[in-house]
């Protein structure tokens, strides 16, 4: 009878021990949600990609165009600028150098954008800026999905 009981109560501890470490059906990390921005075109030139919208930044990525190498002023980055519910601006971050184009049509790395408050960004412009990190044009404000 003890033999029954131990083998019993084993089992049931078995099967708690599962039922408790096993992951809830259908649970998964939610994704981040994401916003395409449209080009941002000054002449022959723009800036195309996405913003992730993460709680307390922003991250973007994307590709943009430069027809002309001549100089600074000619060569192309991404900018970017989050602001909070009330307008305020929150951080601004943008391409790194490495990923300039001058001539060329180039991916950039993600950057990250701050966005430091409860909720993060409420919305994000992206700017076309020169070689000089001047903006040339911003796009319209991305409201948070």
């Amino acid at each position: 009878m003890q033999t029954h009981l131990a083998a019993a109560l084993g089992s049931v501890v078995l099967t708690a021990g599962t039922l408790l470490a096993a992951p809830a059906a259908g649970a998964q990390a939610s994704a981040y949600p994401t916003t395409a921005y449209a080009p941002v075109t000054v002449g022959n030139t723009w800036t195309k990609g996405t913003i992730t919208w993460y709680n307390r930044s922003v991250a973007v990525v994307g590709t943009h165009k430069s027809v002309s190498a001549a100089g600074p002023a000619y060569c192309r980055r991404t900018w970017a600028y989050t602001y909070d519910a009330n307008g305020a601006r929150l951080g601004s971050a943008g391409s790194v150098a490495a990923d300039t184009a001058c001539g060329t049509t180039k991916n950039f790395s993600s950057f990250v954008v701050p966005a430091d408050v409860v909720g993060g960004a409420a919305f994000v412009r992206v700017c076309l800026d020169d070689g000089n990190l001047t903006d040339l044009l911003c796009s319209r404000p991305y409201a948070r999905p």
